[in-house]
């Protein structure tokens, strides 16, 4: 067994890596959400939304790499199914015939909450002085931020 000595304590990486799997958990479920909305949209904006949805779907899925890989760097197991990211994720799945307006509402308060979770995790990295979680997470937070403005504004009236 190799010991880890990057400058942070057992407990704090712990405690990162616990905060980095709800990260994680959260962008994958949305990852799978604006995947399934990508295929399904429809309307007089299909296309800009299709391909709104696929850029938010392609960055999410480079993110959730950088997420596991993070918390594999402090030597903590990523979690990986689709069981533990549900007990994980505080992103609300949804299924069925929805309209693109609702699609669009849907990805804006996940987004948010993702900000939510990531403000956390910030926090906990902060904490444990883990300038390179802290680092990750605040590009995750200026991200979603960003892409819940360009979602709000596209249904805005």
């Amino acid at each position: 067994m190799t010991i880890i000595d990057i400058g942070i304590n057992h407990e704090d990486r712990l405690a990162v890596a616990e905060q980095l799997k709800k990260l994680l958990a959260d962008s994958y479920t949305l990852y799978l959400q604006t995947h399934n909305f990508h295929w399904n949209v429809t309307g007089p904006y299909f296309n800009q939304l299709h391909l709104m949805f696929e850029d938010q779907y392609t960055e999410l899925a480079t993110a959730v790499d950088e997420i596991a890989e993070r918390i594999r760097s402090l030597d903590v197991i990523a979690p990986g199914t689709y069981q533990e990211f549900a007990e994980l994720s505080s992103i609300v799945e949804v299924s069925g015939d929805l309209g693109a307006e609702r699609m669009v509402e849907l990805l804006t308060t996940g987004h948010e909450q993702i900000v939510k979770t990531c403000r956390t995790a910030l926090k906990a990295a902060q904490d444990a002085e883990d300038e390179s979680s802290a680092a990750l997470v605040s590009d995750r937070m200026r991200i979603h931020e960003k892409v819940a403005w360009m979602l709000r504004a596209t249904i805005q009236r």
